[in-house]
């Protein structure tokens, strides 16, 4: 059964370049529950806007904590 993280994100789009031309790969970040959260860069790409990412994102994790699924909350 999936585990469920949420988290606040607010990426300026100079900064998320960085992630799409590929020189940084992942997102480190913490959950609202305090646990410090890894993910791959890419998951995040169908979120950007001109502005970058901004936004509150829930994270549904498998039991050997790998990302099972993303979506936007708001």
């Amino acid at each position: 059964m999936p585990k469920t993280l949420i988290v606040d994100l607010h990426i300026p789009a100079e900064q998320y370049l960085r992630h799409y031309q590929g020189s940084v790969k992942q997102v480190i970040c913490t959950s609202r529950d305090g646990r410090k959260v890894q993910f791959p860069t890419g998951v995040l790409q169908r979120f950007v806007t001109h502005d970058g990412i901004s936004g509150s994102f829930r994270l549904e994790i498998d039991d050997n904590n790998k990302l099972v699924s993303i979506s936007r909350i708001r």
